[in-house]
């Protein structure tokens, strides 16, 4: 197994990092920072110059201070460093469950100390109980922090190695075992940010659960799991038809929420589970009223609601998604929890000779590159959490009907700034005149908080027009500037006195809802996407009609494909990503033509893909992406182990960076995946 090398930070001043990991120990909210690893060194011939060196770490075994100390003494023979020897370490894991930090400090030679500190910074006694926390917290960090092929992850902390927490059925039990005993304490350890409450099935063990069934395919034990955990809590049930239905046992699932839903009527988890399977389905009809029953059950939870969108928009009801999607309650997201570190003196990311490959060097990629400021800008590409998941939605929606059918349905349900505008103003000049608070609109106005009708008696849509391609847009102002909708503070601050006599006034608004700011905010950030997008296909059209070359750097294409894939333009996204990467190697471009060669089936080019940005990954310290994993472990059930096996030898690339490629692929045998026996 050939394992990813070790980066080194080094210290301004002796042992700040762990200093600075101390303090902010407190600020804490999610599974905790990456483990980190200090070692003190000093010159072979010197015992009085001593330096500080760091990195970070996912995915050791945490269940005893001996596999830490073990982990430590790997460290003390570098192959890049001759003059200096390491004199101690000290691992430091966070423990989610309890707040606490173990650590296990080692003397090189000599002895091995384990205790843990609170947030207060006091020492404490390391427990076994505790250590089986900390050993389950960091299998769901390996997991949750791990990159997903692209590399956004990988560049956001410096100098992370990220090794697979489960590499056979072995340790599998080990980590099922641990979760089976803390599975009632999950909700301790928060939940995704889309999440308004963590619960007993919704929360970092659960999610880390599904997670790690649905990339290694192990369906049986997931099984097994939850149904010994069903029988101390019928809300399990959830979770178990879950992955009943990712293992094909459609009929299992169906049965079991049939049973527990007469159990539990209004548990959301199954209602949402059962919605989501029927809409699956084609059978959005009957998703419908499931859909609205979870939305009651839950009515601050974004994903019943965000659920019930869906399915309105898988039925065509254009005017009630949108509704729907207004009345989605909204969460600030909250980042992962990432170190906070002082400036280090240097920073040393040496290359292992086995994932040196001169067609993936990223050496220059800290070369400044042009990128015109309106790419810079697009602000859909730093969408998280809920709003991302909403801007999805209505993407969905543009793809499907059209940009001038989504504004003209926008303007049947919400009120608009100049109607309202224009409206007040005829109503100004006639006497006793209403307060707008109380006429504009008769049936409440849906909150941020998620309460509130989303019933209308609205016009039904048009019959969808499909969105304008490059060849029948003349000009670059093709798309439709949206006007925006009348701001509820608007309505409120009106000054006139309510008058009960006059209560036919507003007639026009009678059926309208005001549009929440957020949403009418992803009406404009979409309308921009729209419009650099229509740009710059109209300029490759025009350019390709005079048979001249399209020039773009690196990132602007990068950025243009993921324009692309945001608005559902897979070939085009493609066809921009192929374009970064004839220039410079980009993982988040390989990872878009992976995507499209899965979508069609391709499997010559998802494995060139795969190899490359597996060892790519290896190159900055990571051996395990739950993601790339998941891919090939699908691309072997599909097409068998020899035919894939067969594809990544018959590549042109050296061999040391094939076999990092078969080392996943080993994986996939080792768990006895579906067609890797052959």
């Amino acid at each position: 197994m050939v394992l990813p090398a070790v980066p080194e930070i080094f210290e301004e001043e002796l042992h700040s990092a762990v200093e600075a990991r101390a303090d902010t120990l407190q600020a804490l909210r999610e599974l905790g920072p990456p483990d980190l690893v200090h070692l003190v060194k000093q010159p072979i011939k010197s015992t009085t110059k001593q330096v500080g060196v760091y990195h970070h770490v996912t995915g050791i075994d945490a269940s005893s201070s001996a596999s830490l100390a073990a982990y430590i003494n790997t460290l003390t023979y570098s192959p890049h460093d001759k003059t200096h020897k390491v004199v101690s370490g000290l691992y430091c894991c966070y423990n989610a469950f309890s707040r606490l930090d173990m650590r296990v400090q080692v003397a090189i030679p000599g002895t091995v100390e384990s205790y843990c500190i609170d947030e207060r910074g006091d020492k404490r006694v390391a427990t076994d109980d505790l250590w089986l926390e900390t050993y389950l917290c960091s299998v769901l960090r390996a997991y949750s922090y791990a990159d997903d092929g692209s590399g956004d992850t990988i560049k956001k902390i410096v100098g992370v190695r990220r090794f697979n927490p489960i590499t056979s059925t072995e340790s599998e039990h080990k980590f099922l075992d641990a979760a089976e005993r803390l599975f009632f304490n999950g909700w301790q350890l928060g939940s995704d940010p889309e999440i308004q409450v963590p619960n007993l099935v919704s929360n970092h063990l659960a999610t880390g659960l599904l997670d790690y069934i649905h990339t290694t395919g192990r369906y049986a034990s997931g099984i097994n799991l939850f149904e010994k955990l069903r029988t101390r809590d019928a809300e399990i049930s959830s979770l178990l038809a879950r992955v009943y239905i990712s293992a094909d046992e459609e009929v299992k699932a169906v049965q079991l929420l049939h049973e527990a839903i007469q159990e539990l009527p209004m548990d959301y988890s199954l209602l949402d589970c059962q919605a989501d399977f029927c809409e699956k389905k084609g059978r959005g009809d009957l998703a419908l009223e499931i859909a609205k029953r979870s939305v009651v059950s839950a009515p601050s939870e974004f994903g019943t609601w965000a659920r019930l969108a869906e399915v309105y928009v898988s039925l065509e009801q254009w005017d009630l998604a949108l509704l729907t999607l207004n009345s989605c309650p909204m969460f600030t997201y909250q980042d992962k929890d990432a170190p906070r570190m002082p400036e280090p003196l240097k920073v040393h990311l040496p290359a292992m000779p086995e994932t040196i490959c001169d067609e993936i060097d990223d050496s220059n990629i800290d070369d400044i590159e042009l990128v015109h400021p309106t790419l810079r800008k697009l602000h859909a590409a730093g969408f998280k959490g809920t709003f991302l998941k909403a801007y999805i939605l209505l993407t969905e929606i543009t793809k499907k009907i059209g940009w001038d059918q989504l504004l003209r349905i926008r303007s049947q349900v919400f009120v608009m700034e100049e109607e309202y505008r224009h409206e007040k103003q005829t109503i100004s000049h006639q006497p006793g005149s209403r307060n707008a608070s109380t006429t504009a609109l008769r049936s409440p106005s849906p909150k941020t908080n998620g309460h509130g009708e989303v019933e209308l008696n609205s016009p039904s849509s048009d019959t969808p027009n499909g969105e304008p391609s490059s060849s029948e847009v003349d000009d670059r102002h093709s798309i439709e500037k949206p006007g925006h909708t009348v701001a509820s503070e608007v309505v409120k601050a009106g000054s006139d006195e309510p008058d009960q006599l006059h209560s036919a006034t507003y007639t026009q608004f009678q059926n309208k809802r005001l549009c929440e700011r957020w949403l009418d905010n992803l009406f404009m950030v979409l309308y921009e996407d729209l419009r650099v997008y229509t740009i710059w296909r109209t300029e490759m059209a025009q350019y390709r009609q005079q048979q001249l070359l399209y020039k773009k750097s690196a990132e602007e294409w990068e950025i243009l494909g993921e324009l692309a894939e945001r608005l559902h333009h897979f070939d085009e996204a493609v066809e921009a990503y192929e374009s970064c990467l004839s220039i410079r190697f980009s993982p988040k471009a390989m990872k878009g033509v992976l995507k499209l060669s899965e979508m069609r089936h391709n499997v010559r080019d998802a494995c060139g893909a795969l190899i490359r940005l597996v060892t790519w990954q290896y190159r900055w310290y990571s051996e395990f992406s739950p993601a790339l994993l998941y891919t090939i472990r699908k691309l072997i059930e599909e097409e068998g182990a020899v035919k894939v096996r067969s594809i990544i030898q018959g590549t042109s690339l050296p061999q040391h960076v094939l076999d990092l490629t078969h080392q996943y692929a080993a994986l996939c045998a080792a768990f006895r995946s579906s067609g890797s026996d052959g």
